[in-house]
């Protein structure tokens, strides 16, 4: 079986699970405290970086990017990255948003500085850091809307991994009860459709110790 060393609330990790899950892949999980810098660990991935995919023949495949294309390459029946060219340059386009800018704007400014600062002891959430990120949440949200309004996913006309990375994303934010999604109706009627796929009710039942989320936030009719 898989093995998959993750953290909770990582959204890179996330995106690897709902992989998994989308393929119907079994695998298991282990926490790894990156920030331990645990020297078997770098010898996995001398980054020191979740997610980290051990797969059955014992071949290491590092980053999220990278495990979900091998997953894509190695179990293509159901493709994620899309078909044809032009379809999966905008998969990867999207994909590359939620990732890079997405996270940039929005999840380093929310979900690292309301959990990680707290639980790696780095001091107070910076109230402007945090106002930031609500502002940009905003635009993504709208972004989405937009997107949602004129294609039946983000990409295109299947579910695809751009999907399922801005869903990731999107669900360590709600994971604090941050997102305003009666603001985004279009958001929230996509986002309620990608939640209530099964590969995606692990996530939902994810609970951190000292941290549990809001009651919408399992509730697939929100």
């Amino acid at each position: 079986m898989m093995l998959l060393y993750h953290l909770w609330l990582s959204p890179f990790c996330r995106k690897v699970r709902l992989a998994l899950g989308e393929k119907q892949l079994p695998f298991k999980m282990q926490v790894e405290k990156v920030w331990e810098r645990r020297d078997d660990f770098l010898a996995l991935n001398p980054t020191g970086e979740c997610p980290v995919l051990v797969d059955e023949d014992g071949n290491r495949i590092c980053g999220s990017q990278v495990i979900a294309e091998y997953l894509d390459e190695m179990y293509g029946d159901r493709p994620l990255m899309g078909t044809g060219a032009v379809e999966r340059a905008e998969v990867r386009r999207l994909i590359d948003w939620f990732d890079r800018k997405f996270n940039q704007e929005v999840g380093v400014n929310l979900v690292d500085e309301k959990i990680m600062k707290r639980f790696l002891g780095l001091g107070e959430p910076s109230s402007s850091a945090i106002r930031a990120g609500g502002r940009n949440l905003h635009i993504h949200l709208a972004y989405i809307d937009w997107l949602a309004e004129r294609r039946s996913w983000l990409a295109g006309e299947e579910m695809t991994l751009a999907d399922l990375t801005a869903a990731a994303h999107l669900s360590t934010v709600d994971y604090l009860g941050d997102v305003p999604w009666d603001d985004h109706p279009e958001a929230k009627n996509w986002y309620a459709r990608i939640k209530s796929r099964p590969a995606f009710r692990p996530l939902l039942a994810d609970h951190i110790p000292g941290a549990p989320p809001p009651r919408h936030y399992a509730d697939l009719d929100f």
